[in-house]
């Protein structure tokens, strides 16, 4: 897995600060183009549970700024939390979720390394679990996902 800074995404930036204002973190914004429409899934994140009111509320409060992004196409709109398991799709997803439980399967042991994650740079990063402290060089995690089952286990 790769540490590659968000690459600048227009419609991320424009939908960033409203996500904000709800006090949820903008994971993922994702445009897929079909027969003349727009279908538009937005990811948000927030410490605790993101629920249906929560969506919904992402969801009234971006309409009006995409009407104005896409003033001549129909488009739907689908906000989602990132869910229970999700695959991490670059290593710049790891700091949005220190403090939960995270899965990564490494090539240099083929096997997962589990725990809670405690902190994420731009070369690797720490989960805690019962054996100790784990470091993780980006290099060696082929995939990650979050896993809760980790999350009962904390040392602090």
């Amino acid at each position: 897995m790769r540490f590659t800074p968000r690459k600048t995404d227009a419609l991320f930036d424009l939908l960033r600060p409203i996500v904000s204002g709800l006090n949820m973190t903008l994971v993922e914004v994702a445009v897929a183009r079909r027969k003349g429409s727009a279908h538009i899934k937005i990811v948000v994140y927030k410490d605790g549970v993101v629920g249906i009111d929560d969506c919904s509320r992402v969801h009234r409060a971006v309409v009006p700024r995409l009407d104005l992004a896409f003033p001549q196409e129909d488009f739907s709109v689908e906000v989602s939390s990132p869910g229970i398991e999700r695959l991490f799709k670059n290593a710049s997803e790891f700091a949005l979720f220190i403090g939960r439980g995270v899965r990564c399967y490494r090539t240099d042991i083929s096997d997962w390394t589990g725990g809670v994650l405690k902190s994420a740079d731009e070369t690797r990063i720490a989960l805690e679990n019962e054996q100790g402290t784990a470091l993780l060089e980006y290099g060696v995690i082929a995939k990650a996902k979050l896993d809760k089952s980790y999350e009962v286990y904390s040392r602090e």
